[in-house]
């Protein structure tokens, strides 16, 4: 009979600093984790690690788990390394999931990943590694600008198509970011902790028009790890379901989006109304408004309004969203994101949010997405989407 699977122990790094090692960040979020958890190194049986760009950033290609943890006494422990681009985070956790109902003992879903190396552009490569070669020379030959981020300016593109169908304003993309810095300052793990105004937003260079600066999410060195148990626990939150699905070029990113979530609420037996907080994938500002309405969160060309009215933000009428502050102010540490959105939901659950805490939080929702697959033929799928439903212990 298939098991529960807890999460008992949850650990995330500062996610402004930019001197810590990729082993530095892991050693931490372990550790933390696990004296969150009560346990030693030497209880756990199975580790699994997401990483997205130590292979071309840290000339770390293989066994990087193994690599990160060499010295954090995990000495009977199988580790596992997973590389799916901006998903690495929730693709670890999914498997974690369910090596734990599958009855593998205390297992650990580490993320970590080291963006801040000196060298932009490579980052920027590391980046579109998340996409296929033959894609990336669509992209670059179609969609290149002076930003040097052809995967803002496909942002950019989604952009104004929602512009177009909806009548979306930039102000109220604008909003989605003011909304993230706003909850971003209540975060002391965030990278960015200071509050902006819509007319800064505005005013903030432009990315690839219509995004600016401060609508866009910035590279991030950053860790975080969840430990998964199979026995209860008081106050431990237990993974509803997990759910996750990859593209293969047929439809396009918002569709398969919609398509994964329908999938998770069917498995969760939840519906989109009756959840207290999202963290979601808003890689921009204006992805966090499509996402919503693709989750299921808000009927198409809804979002956006319900945003600037302030529908989601803390004390809104609406689900909360990204009271970490999210991609674009807690930082997007591409194989750390997945779990580090896991690790916002569990202290909400668990009433220990401080003062961005959603009064009464029983059941949260953590989606995340990675890589880009089919351009060149047309279409623009989702090479991975995770979406985990989290309930109150």
């Amino acid at each position: 009979m298939t098991t529960t699977a807890f999460i008992v122990g949850t650990a995330t790094t500062p996610m402004q600093r930019r001197d810590l090692s990729a082993e530095q960040m892991a050693h931490q979020v372990v550790a933390e984790a696990l004296a969150d958890a009560g346990l030693t190194p030497g209880d756990i049986s199975l580790v699994v690690v997401g990483n997205a760009t130590a292979g071309r950033l840290l000339d770390q290609g293989c066994i990087r788990g193994q690599t990160f943890l060499l010295d954090a006494g995990l000495t009977d422990a199988g580790i596992v390394n997973v590389d799916n681009s901006c998903a690495g985070g929730s693709s670890a956790l999914h498997l974690a999931a369910l090596a734990t109902q599958g009855g593998a003992g205390h297992v650990l879903a580490v993320g970590v990943e080291k963006m801040w190396t000196g060298d932009r552009m490579e980052t920027l490569a590391g980046i579109e590694d998340g996409v296929p070669i033959v894609d990336r020379e669509f992209m670059h030959g179609n969609w290149e600008n002076a930003s040097g981020s052809v995967l803002m300016a496909l942002n950019a593109k989604w952009t104004l198509e929602h512009m177009a169908a909806w009548g979306t304003t930039v102000e109220q993309v604008a909003a989605a970011a003011v909304k993230a810095r706003r909850h971003g300052a209540l975060n002391p793990h965030a990278q960015f902790q200071s509050e902006v105004t819509l007319e800064e937003v505005l005013a903030s260079p432009a990315i690839v028009p219509p995004l600016t600066r401060l609508m866009c999410s910035s590279f991030t060195d950053g860790g975080a790890a969840v430990v998964l148990s199979a026995e209860p626990r008081a106050g431990a939150p237990k993974i509803r379901s997990t759910t996750s699905r990859s593209g293969n070029g047929s439809i396009d990113y918002h569709d398969r989006l919609a398509q994964t979530a329908a999938a998770a609420w069917a498995a969760s037996g939840v519906d989109p109304g009756d959840v207290d907080v999202v963290e979601l994938h808003d890689a921009t500002a204006a992805e966090e408004i499509c996402a919503l309405e693709s989750l299921g969160f808000y009927a198409p060309g809804t979002a956006a309004a319900a945003t600037a009215a302030g529908d989601t933000t803390l004390g809104g009428k609406g689900v909360t969203v990204n009271t970490s502050g999210g991609l674009v102010a807690r930082g997007h540490p591409l194989g750390a994101t997945g779990i580090a959105q896991v690790v916002e939901l569990v202290a909400q659950l668990r009433d220990e949010a401080g003062q961005r805490q959603v009064e009464g939080a029983r059941l949260a929702v953590a989606a995340n997405t990675g890589g880009m697959i089919g351009s060149h033929a047309g279409t623009t799928d989702a090479a991975f989407i995770g979406i985990h439903v989290l309930e109150a212990g």
